[in-house]
């Protein structure tokens, strides 16, 4: 049986309550020209624990991936933390995901994004896969969550009759370097205190401060695999 789980992008009620950012908040930066979207997108992410360096799978979750890249060539990523750390109750530690974002700083929150499930994209939560926060579908925005364990659980159900369950969430790429910084946010202290609802006893004592996230040129060989047709 599969376990669900929230990723919810830790928003204050006041956002929630209003809906929407501040109208000057769109022109704090200029949005840069777009770049065409690859197949593959490297970003590294420099935490204070070390990089994490990730494939974008812009070739099966384009509208996630160019969402997210559009953060990083804003440089909004910059000066994130990583707040939450989720600790399965069972299985082999480490277990569960670790969770960064905005937060909902309305003057760094782009739209929300169309949803994109896995039963769409033919990704899947395992180990190391970033995946999209959010509330219902089709509110995503800034925050993420990095699987330290397989979570196919968050894998989209079209068969499932519970909505949520149908929909699942939006996996988009995975770490090719640096799961031992993934697993020491992991390991982080958590607070006893902080946090609300289902979030409680998952939040990060001291958050783990992002220092910057840029993207990274794909080595030839990860370059050239990328871009091979696949076989029929």
């Amino acid at each position: 049986m599969k376990r669900r789980f929230v990723l919810a992008a830790a928003i204050p009620l006041l956002l929630l309550a209003t809906g929407a950012a501040p109208r000057h908040s769109a022109r704090t930066t200029p949005a840069p020209a777009p770049i065409p979207l690859a197949d593959t997108v490297r970003v590294t992410m420099t935490t204070e624990l070390g990089p994490i360096v990730l494939d974008l799978d812009g070739k099966h979750a384009p509208i996630t991936t160019a969402n997210f890249l559009r953060y990083v060539d804003l440089k909004r990523f910059d000066g994130i933390v990583f707040y939450r750390s989720m600790h399965l109750d069972w299985g082999t530690p480490p277990n569960g995901l670790v969770q960064a974002g905005l937060r909902g700083v309305a003057t760094k929150i782009l739209k929300p994004i169309a949803h994109e499930p896995t039963s769409q994209t033919g990704l899947s939560h395992k180990a190391g896969t970033i995946s999209m926060a959010r509330f219902a579908p089709g509110t995503a925005t800034a925050d993420f969550s990095i699987m330290v364990s397989d979570m196919t659980g968050l894998d989209a159900n079209p068969e499932a009759t519970d909505p949520e369950t149908q929909a699942g969430y939006a996996a988009f790429g995975h770490v090719v370097e640096g799961m031992d910084v993934v697993r020491k946010i992991w390991d982080a202290p958590i607070s006893p205190t902080a946090g609300e609802g289902g979030l409680k006893g998952q939040m990060i004592e001291k958050p783990v401060k992002v220092l910057t996230v840029r993207r990274t040129p794909l080595p030839a060989t990860a370059a050239a695999t990328a871009a091979a047709p696949v076989s029929p």
